[in-house]
C-alpha cells in the first residue's frame, strides 16, 4: 500500500510552526486517542525537543478505554504531561488548564520570586488533520474562532486565540510529514480521515479496516452489522455487509463502495463501538 498526502499547504504550515516556536512557552501536541503513534507528526517530536510540551489524546470516547489507560500510562513514563478529552463535549477541557499551569509551574515561581507579574502563558497547538484541534479551542473558549470542518486541512492561517485569562494559544495548520515509512501508519491515517478520502482506494481501506476488526473487535463487528459470523476473507465479508445493508445497484450488483464508505463513516463516527487501532506495545 503506498500511501502520502503532502500538498503545498503543508509545507508552508511547517515553516509557519518553525518560524513561530520562538515566541511559545510551551507546545500542545493534540493526537488522535484512536492511534496515539500513528497521528504523532515524528518531525514534531524532534522540531519541539527542548520545548516544554503537553499532550492531549482527543477523541477519547471513540476509543477503546483499556487501550487509552496504556498510551496514558506510556507517555507519563517518559514525564509528558498527558490528558484525554472530547472535543465535541468539552470533556477534560479543565483537565486541559490544569495540566498547562502544572506544567509552567516552575516558570511562574521563578517569574514570583524575582518580583515579576505574571504575563499569559503563550502556547501553540499543533496536530495533523482531522485530529480535531479547532473543534477542542472552539469547545474551550466557547464560541468559533477556529474554522472547522470534516475535510482535512481547514485550518490555514494563523491565530492567536484567548483561551484562558492567562493562556493565549496559537492555532495551526493540520500537518503530516512527507512520507509514512510504515503502511500500517499510513493505513490508520487513512481510516481516521486525516488523508484525504479523494486520493484513497476507499474499498481497500475498508477491507484492512474489516480485517483488523475481525481479528480484535468482532464483537462489535457482528452486532452493527447484524452478522451471525464473520467471513476470514475482507472481500466476501464486504459482500455480506452489502447483502445485509442491501446495499445493491440497479442491475444487482453488490454496491461495495457503498458499503466501504458507510463503513468508514461509521468507524470514524464511533457507530461500531469504542476501538483503539494501536496500543503502546505495538512499538
Amino acid at each position: 500500500m503506498n500511501i502520502n498526502w503532502y500538498p503545498g499547504h503543508m509545507v508552508k504550515a511547517k515553516r509557519m510552526i518553525t518560524e513561530n516556536l520562538k515566541l511559545v512557552d510551551l507546545v500542545v501536541e493534540i493526537l488522535d486517542a484512536r492511534l496515539p503513534y500513528s497521528s504523532r507528526n515524528p518531525d514534531f517530536e524532534k522540531l519541539f525537543n527542548n520545548k516544554k510540551k503537553v499532550i492531549v489524546l482527543n477523541k477519547y470516547d471513540l476509543a477503546d478505554p483499556s487501550v487509552t489507560t496504556q498510551w496514558q500510562k506510556y507517555y507519563e513514563s517518559s514525564d509528558i504531561e498527558v490528558i484525554t478529552v472530547n472535543s465535541k463535549t468539552g470533556s477534560g477541557n479543565r483537565d486541559f488548564i490544569n495540566a498547562i499551569n502544572k506544567v509552567m509551574a516552575d516558570k511562574f515561581e521563578r517569574d514570583r520570586l524575582k518580583g515579576m507579574k505574571q504575563r499569559p502563558v503563550k502556547a501553540m497547538i499543533c496536530g495533523i488533520p482531522n485530529s480535531g484541534k479547532s473543534t477542542f479551542i472552539n469547545k474551550l473558549t466557547g464560541s468559533a474562532p477556529a474554522r472547522t470542518g470534516d475535510k482535512p486541512g481547514v485550518t490555514k492561517d494563523r491565530q492567536w486565540i484567548k483561551i484562558h485569562k492567562n493562556i493565549h494559544m496559537l492555532d495551526t495548520p493540520g500537518v503530516l510529514w512527507p512520507k509514512f515509512d510504515d503502511d500500517k501508519i499510513a493505513l490508520n491515517l487513512a481510516i481516521t480521515g486525516a488523508i484525504n478520502d479523494e486520493i484513497l482506494d476507499l474499498e481497500q481501506i475498508s477491507r484492512k479496516l474489516l480485517s483488523f476488526l475481525t481479528e480484535n473487535y468482532s464483537e462489535n463487528l457482528k452486532k452493527r452489522y447484524d452478522l451471525n459470523e464473520l467471513n476470514s476473507d475482507p472481500h466476501k465479508l464486504l459482500l455480506d455487509i452489502c447483502m445485509h445493508r442491501n446495499f445493491i445497484k440497479s442491475g444487482g450488483e453488490p454496491d461495495t463502495l457503498k458499503a466501504a464508505i458507510i463503513i468508514l463513516d461509521e468507524f470514524r463516527a464511533g457507530k461500531i463501538g469504542r476501538i483503539s487501532l494501536e496500543a503502546p506495545n505495538e512499538f
